[in-house]
């Protein structure tokens, strides 16, 4: 069971989405280090939702439709901030870099991992509906099952990303071309902006 939870974890992990596209976008910005960061913050905060879902706090969560609305709207609101972020850097190349490439602190880019995860309710309903369909039915702990297979999905998070980011710093030279560079924000803005505009949308 926990071979067949890492397969599907790990298609689940692969798909274009808004890790992705913030974690392209920050690899572009600050190079290894900055996507590798992104990558980190993004992993505490499926971590945080994964131990949440297994100890029952997110079940909570999407029960009360206040506090799922209220964390949908300030998700929403901090991936649109991203995104616009996204925008401006791709229309005012030199502006935006000389301002965004390397944030006052590398923490910024932990943060902003970790909030695009953390503050989106449908990272919560993932887990809670995901995960017990892989919890076995034979007397043992379900939490502590569902803290392992959060923990191996939060690795394989890792281990993917890690690789991602070391082919965009690969391709670095290519895709750090004004053009190129440009187009991939534009993309990434976008991406985001629709996440936000589907995550506010979306029905509970």
């Amino acid at each position: 069971m926990t071979t067949t939870f890492a397969i599907a974890a790990l298609v689940l992990i692969m798909m274009p989405g808004p890790d992705q596209a913030l974690i392209t976008g920050n690899s572009l910005r600050g190079g290894r280090t900055g996507g590798l960061l992104t990558m980190l913050g993004g992993a505490l905060g499926v971590t945080m939702h994964g131990g949440a879902a297994a100890l029952g706090l997110s079940a909570l969560l999407v029960a009360s439709a206040t506090a799922f609305t209220a964390l949908k709207i300030v998700g929403a609101g901090y991936l649109l901030w991203l995104a616009v972020q996204m925008l401006r850097s791709a229309r005012r190349p030199a502006e935006a870099d000389e301002a965004l490439a390397v944030p006052q602190r590398w923490s910024a880019y932990v943060r902003q991992g970790f909030l695009s995860n953390a503050l989106n309710p449908k990272v919560a309903l993932f887990f809670i509906t995901f995960l017990p369909q892989f919890l076995s039915t034979d007397g043992g702990s379900p939490r502590a099952e569902a803290l392992l297979l959060s923990g191996i999905f939060a690795a394989l998070f890792v281990a993917w990303f890690g690789l991602y980011v070391a082919v965009v710093d690969r391709l670095g030279r290519w895709l750090r071309r004004p053009l190129v560079k440009a187009r991939i924000q534009q993309f990434t803005g976008l991406v985001l902006a629709t996440v936000a505009v589907r995550l506010v949308t979306a029905s509970h």
